[in-house]
């Protein structure tokens, strides 16, 4: 192990030895081709017709919502499972390396284990599989030990690793980053940077997934969309073409209804008919869409009650042993929870942060120290180890109605809505759910109950990405304060106020975001050239700080504002003047039906001018809407991008 340390040299070494792959050098080269595959289970259609490349050296996030067919697309790719119909063209020779949740070990340590992964050609260099064991957790006393000796989560690391040294020419990663530490994810992300073969991701974390992928694959309404840049380009895309389509599909509807009430009308009489048989051409040309079927989403919000006090709960000098004795898990941890406060423990995973939650919430009782909460404090606690205490006896919504008895069924029915459990999906019982169900349902109790304090221990885990950005969302908009075990940056970025830090000396108190932690403090890991994420430009300042940012970005909103309200009141405009020229059509065919029932020929006359002449000026104002509606759309998307843009090059700051 004599270049685990590495120095410069076995740094280049360490690089280079993932950077010599059989096509590492070939660009714009097709590798995998995936043809019109179509999927379904139960008679239930995962996806039809899908279609997608693979391109030397891309990264690929996979995205799209649970039970959508990503893994299963994974089990396509590695020939696990075989498509109802259509191919998977992957070239020969060519090395798959999948990341397994299945443990089994053959070694007895766990470099051993690893090393026996590493090409025949680099056999000989061990440290390729220290450097790897290292970025993941491993010490160097870890690395001599058998790795059945390590819970399920380090022994998930272990074949993660086996699977980085392996130099595959593909890696399927799904969840890759469920049992890793803020840490080891750092660490996960610059090696993925720096991978040289192609990569297929899945996670529920956008942060970890935007940082590493050049491209995003989603699965969407049972098609495949393949698109270069992040998950945040992909979804404006996504929400802005299917708003056009919504757009034009109710536009023609309204068109088409108005020419079959004229055509009904008009076609039998002999001044009319022509115009009648002109307009049944026109609507023959317009192309029936269908409408878009509604996208169950997340839509939840935390019940907050109201507090007065200053301060929820006050923890003094506290410290933790299972033993009872020395060692301590953690020692003399002090701070306070004010009202209103975001606090994010972090940290590496071992070091105590589930059992400080655990204690908060009454579960645990503290070696010694004090935790005191306000007499009247109401808090609602989330950890997934929870799920073992759900009724299984009971359906989904009586478990949840069971967290506040006194509640109505109404909501708690609107909550198992919210939580994608709509209809007889409610009604299932406990004891036949997922993993993932469960912790909805555990959720799904604390959105019953009336609180001032969330302690939320991991709750990502198990969402897609929309669902978390949901969870983000609702705690971002709770009233109350949270204290939140989390290894998810972007949560961390958009909610951390105060720190507890656990590192190897200690529990450190931090008093600023997690964007302050990391430039004036930093993790103890990533001194000196691994400090933090390699820089990259910002905007046009390479060293562009976090207030510069947020002026740019408040700048560009502005400039939107400037540029795309006129396009708004012109729309609006246009809109009321033809609503109004369709409310003056339907009073004149009133009054030409009245007019026919008096014999008035003059006013039948005069109507059917009229009559006449309007559905032409509505044409006109629907072309000219047309071409400020896609004028302002192109807009728009400029800014989209622009921002989505700062907003990726922001997260450099981390």
């Amino acid at each position: 192990m004599s270049n685990f340390r590495g120095g410069n040299k076995g740094a280049e070494d360490f690089k280079n030895a993932f950077t010599r792959f059989p096509f590492g050098c070939i660009i714009n080269v097709i590798m995998i081709e995936i043809r019109n595959i179509s999927k379904s289970f139960g008679g239930q259609d995962l996806f039809q017709e899908g279609s997608f490349s693979v391109g030397a050296n891309e990264k690929i996030g996979l995205v799209g919502r649970n039970g959508h067919g990503k893994t299963t697309l994974f089990g396509l790719i590695k020939k696990t499972i075989q498509p109802d119909s259509g191919t998977i063209v992957i070239p020969k020779n060519y090395h798959i390396g999948c990341l397994e949740q299945n443990i089994c070990f053959s070694k007895d340590t766990v470099l051993a284990e690893v090393c026996q992964e590493i090409p025949e050609a680099e056999s000989n260099n061990s440290w390729i599989a220290e450097k790897v064991l290292h970025g993941l957790g491993f010490s160097v006393s870890d690395m001599q030990r058998p790795p059945l000796d390590f819970s399920g989560g380090f022994q998930v690391r272990i074949n993660l690793a086996k699977i980085l040294v392996s130099q595959a020419n593909l890696l399927l990663l799904d969840e890759p980053n469920n049992y890793l530490d803020v840490v080891a994810i750092r660490w996960l992300i610059r090696f993925l940077r720096e991978w040289r073969g192609e990569l297929i991701l899945i996670t529920h974390d956008r942060c970890f997934m935007d940082a590493v992928v050049t491209h995003i694959v989603g699965i969407h309404r049972k098609k495949m969309r393949k698109m270069s840049g992040t998950t945040g380009k992909f979804y404006q895309q996504i929400a802005l073409e299917e708003d056009i389509y919504e757009k034009t599909r109710k536009r023609e509807d309204r068109k088409r209804k108005q020419t079959e009430e004229f055509i009904s009308k008009f076609r039998a009489k002999a001044r009319q008919a022509g115009l009648a048989q002109s307009r049944l051409k026109s609507i023959a040309k317009l192309e029936q869409k269908d409408k878009l079927e509604e996208v169950k989403t997340f839509d939840i919000s935390f019940n907050a009650a109201p507090f007065g006090a200053a301060t929820m709960m006050n923890v003094n000098n506290l410290s933790f042993s299972y033993s009872g004795k020395s060692p301590m898990l953690f020692e003399n941890v002090s701070f306070r929870i004010g009202r209103q406060e975001r606090l994010c423990v972090i940290g590496k995973n071992g070091k105590g942060k589930s059992t400080l939650l655990r204690m908060l919430a009454g579960e645990l009782n503290p070696l010694s120290g004090t935790i005191k909460p306000h007499p009247r404090l109401a808090f609602g606690y989330y950890a997934q180890s929870n799920t073992a205490q759900l009724s299984l006896e009971r359906h989904v919504l009586a478990e949840i109605l069971s967290a506040d008895p006194g509640g109505l069924p109404q909501r708690a029915r609107a909550i198992c809505g919210s939580l994608l459990f709509s209809q007889d999906l409610a009604l299932k019982p406990v004891s036949v759910l997922s993993g993932g169900e469960k912790s909805r349902v555990l959720l799904g109790k604390i959105l019953m109950q009336p609180c001032q304090l969330l302690l939320l221990d991991e709750p990502t885990n198990h969402l897609d990405l929309e669902s978390s950005e949901a969870l983000c969302e609702a705690i971002e908009g709770f009233e109350g304060s949270v204290v939140m075990v989390t290894h998810n940056e972007l949560f961390l970025e958009r909610i951390a106020e105060k720190l507890l830090v656990f590192e190897e000396k200690g529990v450190r108190y931090f008093d600023g975001t997690y964007q302050d932690f990391l430039s004036k403090v930093g993790w103890e890991d990533e001194a000196g050239n691994l400090k933090a994420a390699p820089e990259r430009e910002t905007c046009e300042n390479p060293k562009i700080g976090r207030q510069n940012h947020r002026r740019l970005v408040a700048e560009l909103r502005q400039e939107q504002f400037r540029v795309l309200n006129p396009f708004e009141r012109a729309i609006e405009e246009i809109e009321k003047i033809i609503s109004d020229l369709e409310a003056e059509i339907r009073k004149v065919n009133e009054e030409l039906v009245a007019a026919s029932y008096r014999s008035d020929s003059g006013a039948i006359a005069e109507l059917s001018r009229r009559i006449k002449n309007l559905p032409l000026q509505i044409d006109e104002h629907y072309i000219r809407l047309d071409k400020v509606f896609l004028e302002y759309e192109s807009r728009r998307e400029e800014f989209k991008h622009k921002l989505a843009e700062l907003t990726e090059k922001g997260k450099d700051l981390l």
